[in-house]
């Protein structure tokens, strides 16, 4: 009895610590596995102690339906508290979850939104609630242009570092971005590491930049073939350029991630459900994965009077 009694329960753990560690685990395991363990574990999935950082860039990626993704994203804010510091996500679709974000991102730091729809209105509208972001991504944001990016830097005066990556296809049809480049230059003077890939610009867009961001040290230029890079290098040797003459296979590995080719638009489709078990304390709704990206674990769905409503059988214990 004394030997057990040295040992303490997991249960007994803090809720943050708890936190820390189940942030090691994936998304799937943190929505679908961890809340069914027991109670303890099951608050502390729905709280905020597991949402300081917000990462369904994966997820996102494989992700094709909007109104889930919607879901998903207003699920683990609100499970945050509004306390989150990172948020990372792919194909956000609409102007509507942009505000939402800026909305409760009053402790947001790291904003990466590659391949979303938001629109130049609508970043210069709510970037002043962005002020204390410090990263951002914006590669593939088609949409958006030179106004957005300087709403940014207007705003986010902590701004150091910027990804602004485009692939060849965004920029089809354009003749230059040197304006783009301009609003960099002037609205974000404290950017440390710069990643503008495939972008359409030219040596003197590029010497405006780093004139203008003194603290610059790190500058992605792959695909930028309008950039005399010898000369660059000459006029700040302290500068780490990467590109613009890189074989990086960008091009192959982008559509390899974003192929469409597949016919089973089930994978990492999760359903939604009530049920007040797995969502102790909270209105919020589960999320349930379709079980073919879970190795070892056996989910099957059951059909009922909604198609709304799922449920799944957990496997017996070996």
């Amino acid at each position: 009895m004394e030997e057990c009694s040295e040992y303490r329960c997991w249960e007994e753990l803090l809720p943050d610590a708890l936190g820390l560690i189940f942030r090691n685990l994936s998304l799937q395991e943190m929505l679908t596995v961890v809340p069914r363990v027991c109670k303890s574990w099951s608050r502390v999935v729905a709280g905020p102690y597991c949402w300081q950082e917000i990462d369904i860039q994966e997820w996102s990626q494989q992700h094709s339906k909007p109104d889930q993704l919607i879901r998903m994203v207003h699920t683990l804010i609100a499970r945050s508290g509004g306390s989150f510091r990172r948020i990372s996500l792919s194909g956000l679709p609409n102007d509507s979850l942009f505000t939402f974000i800026a909305d409760h991102a009053r402790s947001l730091k790291t904003l990466e939104l590659p391949r979303s729809g938001i629109s130049d209105c609508i970043v210069e509208d709510v970037a002043q609630r962005l002020s204390n972001v410090t990263f951002l991504d914006v590669s593939s944001c088609t949409k958006i242009g030179a106004r957005a990016l300087e709403a940014f830097g207007k705003n986010c005066k902590s701004l150091v570092g910027l990804r602004r990556v485009m692939h060849p296809i965004d920029v089809a049809g354009k003749l230059c971005q040197h304006d783009e480049a301009r609003a960099i230059a002037c609205s974000m003077p404290k950017l440390r590491h710069l990643e503008i890939g495939y972008m359409l610009i030219a040596t003197k867009a590029v010497l405006e930049i780093a004139s203008q961001c003194h603290d610059l040290k790190f500058l992605d230029l792959r695909g930028c073939w309008g950039v005399d890079n010898e000369f660059l290098q000459e006029k700040y040797p302290g500068l780490e350029v990467l590109g613009p003459c890189v074989d990086d296979c960008y091009e192959n590995n982008f559509w390899e991630e974003c192929s469409d080719d597949s016919d089973d638009d089930s994978i990492y489709s999760w359903e939604f459900m009530d049920d007040d078990y797995y969502a102790i304390g909270s209105d919020d709704e589960g999320i349930w994965d379709n079980g073919q990206g879970l190795e070892g674990l056996e989910v099957r769905f059951y059909g009922g009077a909604s198609e709304g409503y799922a449920g799944f059988d957990w496997p017996p214990s070996p």
